[in-house]
């Protein structure tokens, strides 16, 4: 098997350790020869930090792997097999903006949906567009990973205006879809497929296939699978396909606004356990991942992207849910967009499934979210904040045109040093 080279764009994050434990793991599978981190120089520090405990990992393992961190991204990319992105700009600093601002407007504080999803994309996809064009001139065969957030909004960028289609992005939302239903079977997860189909925190089990026959209608009746979504087993049943947990925002977007109003933002808490985190792993003593890293929830991400990985390598043909191009899989959306969708992973890249047409309950819903995404994805291209204020105005979940415009400028001014991709702007949009 040939020798692997791996890159980790934005290497210096506290789930680094668990992305190394993974790969210790399957490294008769992997085959890596070397793993490249990299970073931005303000995190030099914390790079050492993850590269010294990295090395210190895989020697306890007795991997004969390569290490190195550095801050210069073409001379990390150079004979890359496999980049993984999971940086985040902006920080949590950003971050908690995202989510503790919008509510003071009766919209949803998130990282990934509404108006936080918004600005963390107006942050993101810039620097991506950066980092592809690299991909693109110096290791142009690589395949990128992405589990950077907002990461249905980056696919679509990605895809869209990039010219670049080697890139799969990855959620673990519908991985726990999964083994919800499987659990729900009383099975293995690897003894059901669903057919999962939809956009990024909106997408669909519309079949779950158990020796070739569909045994979704009978699992939405299950007694417990309904409190898995926050849906009650009546609205399970009228929808007639499992959904994204995420689906509750907006059918209980009052609900919800106002219970998580009153939580302290999750930006604030993983703050605290990313400075605990690095403090641990300064020990030079420390050779394994260590267990207060449980509190970070990293596991999911690294264990799909390194099973994703095997699955490519060895050209295993195994079915994960990823973010890939359309391409007719799924009738109601633009065949050139990006879609949720499970998928074959093999050694030429994801082979979706076919979906066909969405559940007439749900479609409706898929369109308007797209509908924002690739108008969203236009504003950023063409450095427009203007349109991007009139996606967030038409995005499914804001209710008042006046409220969505009002936070859209108080966000604007705290992420202003991270806008420079969009030259000078005034500080109110309309």
């Amino acid at each position: 098997m040939k020798k692997l080279n791996l890159v980790v764009i934005g290497g210096a994050s506290t789930y680094t350790p668990e992305l190394i434990d993974q790969i210790i793991n399957n490294q008769n599978e992997l085959n890596l020869a070397k793993i490249t981190l990299l970073d931005i120089a303000l995190n030099k520090e914390k790079l050492s930090i993850i590269e010294g405990l990295s090395k210190r990992m895989l020697s306890k393992a007795k991997l004969d792997i390569e290490i190195i961190a550095t801050t210069n991204r073409r001379d990390a990319l150079k004979n890359a097999d496999f980049i993984i992105l999971q940086l985040r700009v902006g920080k949590q600093n950003l971050r908690f903006f995202d989510e503790t601002i919008p509510y003071q407007y009766g919209l949803l504080g998130h990282e990934t949906i509404g108006i936080g999803g918004l600005f963390s994309a107006l942050r993101t996809v810039p620097v991506i567009y950066e980092i592809i064009e690299d991909i693109k001139e110096i290791c142009p065969n690589a395949w990128t990973l992405c589990v950077t957030n907002p990461i249905g909004i980056i696919s679509e960028a990605v895809f869209r205006f990039s010219e670049y289609e080697r890139f799969i992005g990855i959620c673990t939302d519908p991985l726990t879809m999964h083994e919800e239903l499987a659990e729900a079977m009383n099975v293995k997860r690897n003894e059901i497929i669903p057919y999962i189909g939809g956009v990024n925190e909106l997408s669909f089990a519309t079949k779950v296939y158990k020796n070739h026959k569909d045994k979704l209608p009978e699992l939405l009746k299950n007694s417990n699978l309904h409190e898995c979504v926050n849906l009650s087993k009546n609205e399970l049943t009228v929808l007639e396909c499992y959904p994204n947990p995420a689906v509750e925002f907006n059918i209980h977007h009052e609900e919800i606004l106002e219970t998580r109003a009153k939580k302290p933002a999750r930006a604030k808490v993983v703050a605290q356990i990313e400075n605990e985190l690095f403090e641990i792993y300064k020990d030079e003593h420390l050779d394994t991942k260590p267990k207060e890293l449980e509190k970070r929830i990293g596991t999911n991400y690294a264990k799909e992207v390194i099973d994703i990985m095997i699955s490519m390598v060895q050209n295993k043909k195994n079915y994960f849910v990823v973010n890939t191009i359309n391409r007719g899989h799924i009738t109601d959306i633009r065949e050139e967009c990006a879609i949720e969708i499970t998928s074959r992973l093999t050694s030429k890249g994801p082979l979706p499934v076919h979906i066909g047409e969405l559940p007439q309950s749900v479609k409706g819903l898929v369109q308007h979210q797209k509908a924002y995404e690739e108008l969203l994805c236009d504003a950023i291209y063409e450095k427009n904040l203007t349109k991007a204020l009139m996606a967030l105005k038409l995005h499914p979940l804001t209710r008042s045109s006046k409220q969505a415009t009002n936070a859209f400028n108080e966000l604007l001014k705290v992420n202003k040093p991270y806008l420079t991709y969009y030259g000078d702007f005034n500080d109110e949009i309309n």
